[in-house]
């Protein structure tokens, strides 16, 4: 029999949106991957920033890391790297690490009595109550929930963010679905699956900025907080998940680990696609810190920097344009982390068990702009 080549087919939007990404590969071996088929991987990705392929059950720890390193061959660190002061940073709880692959992290929720050599572990899925300023109430909880924090991959800090993240689902719960709200006057809101990650377009969120705030955005640099998953630690977020309130909450440098002015990071808002040419907005709208303008100058009110910034971001989280994921066992995601900005969502029951590999690595080279 004929091997068929393989096919890069896009993914259906949910009915109602507008979402103009995401593909499904068939007819690839992950696990024994030529150079060939990377190719094709390589190209869909950037074409279409979300990448499935389906009943991926078998795929090993070793040949997941080794996807994600094709995509910058130099790279080996891990994506938000070995935080100084781990346990003050919000990323510490969720992660742990494959211990014959440790580029690989187990993400999830519920307890796990033996994984790819974890024994005993307890996974949490992140809640919005530990990090938003207000919350859903408790009764309401496994009906509704929120985006728990927009963000791309990266440590900002140090390390470049990655080029790629892989996401394979390897336990997932279903039987659930749940309302997503915003709570922030719209009313707007979006019907979620139990557990899903939510991704949009930076290139949409480009598109559809006025002439004036797309010169902005090609002109503008953000600068990041050093230490920025420890300095925005005792912060709250907005209830889209999109930035933080400002209330003074973040802790100054005296109190942060040392900062090496060589680390801190600053990027252009605007990333270059490597494949097409085209523009994403591209901004951790957490971490965020200064913006330098086009003229030399700097701004530095924390306030002012998140409202410009919430400003641009908010209009491509609005509903029509959210892709939520509806996982099942057995899938990998590949997604452009430097092309879109995505999210977890859910809320899980103690007993509910989910669990998931993650990875991604710093890359060796910054993001390009305009």
């Amino acid at each position: 029999m004929a091997v068929l080549p393989p096919t890069v087919r896009p993914l259906q939007p949910p009915k109602g949106s507008d979402i103009d990404f995401g593909a499904q590969i068939e007819g690839v071996d992950v696990e024994n991957l030529t150079d060939e088929h990377f190719e094709i991987i390589r190209d869909a990705l950037y074409r279409h920033k979300v990448v499935l392929f389906k009943n991926q059950h078998k795929l090993s720890p070793k040949a997941q890391y080794e996807l994600t390193k094709r995509f910058d061959p130099v790279s080996d660190n891990y994506g938000h790297g070995k935080t100084i002061d781990a346990k003050r940073s919000i990323l510490h709880p969720d992660l742990k690490t494959v211990p014959h692959q440790p580029q690989v992290q187990v993400i999830g929720n519920g307890f796990v009595q033996s994984y790819e050599g974890l024994e005993n572990i307890q996974l949490r899925h992140p809640h919005h109550r530990t990090f938003h300023k207000d919350h859903i109430p408790d009764d309401k909880d496994y009906d509704f929930t929120r985006f728990y924090r927009w963000h791309i991959d990266a440590a900002l800090y140090g390390l470049h963010p990655p080029q790629v993240t892989t996401l394979l689902a390897v336990a997932v719960p279903k039987g659930r679905r749940q309302t997503l709200l915003y709570d922030d006057g719209t009313g707007e809101t979006l019907d979620v699956p139990l557990g899903t990650t939510a991704f949009v377009s930076g290139e949409r969120m480009f598109d559809i900025l006025s002439p004036e705030d797309q010169e902005f955005v090609l002109s503008s640099k953000m600068e990041y907080s050093p230490h920025p998953y420890i300095w925005m630690s005792s912060a709250h977020s907005r209830s889209t998940g999109l930035g933080l309130h400002s209330e003074g909450l973040e802790l100054p440098n005296s109190d942060l680990p040392p900062i090496e002015e060589t680390k801190i990071m600053v990027y252009p808002m605007a990333w270059k696609n490597p494949v097409t040419g085209k523009f994403a907005l591209q901004i951790h709208p957490s971490a965020v810190r200064r913006i330098h303008c086009a003229d030399g100058t700097t701004i530095d009110d924390l306030e002012r920097v998140r409202d410009i910034v919430y400003k641009l971001q908010r209009p491509a989280i609005s509903p029509q344009y959210v892709y939520p994921h509806d996982w099942e066992e057995g899938d990998l995601v590949l997604f452009n982390n430097r092309g879109l900005i995505h999210s977890v969502v859910g809320a899980f029951k103690p007993d509910e068990v989910r669990i998931f590999r993650q990875c991604n690595l710093a890359a060796s080279e910054p993001p390009v702009g305009p």
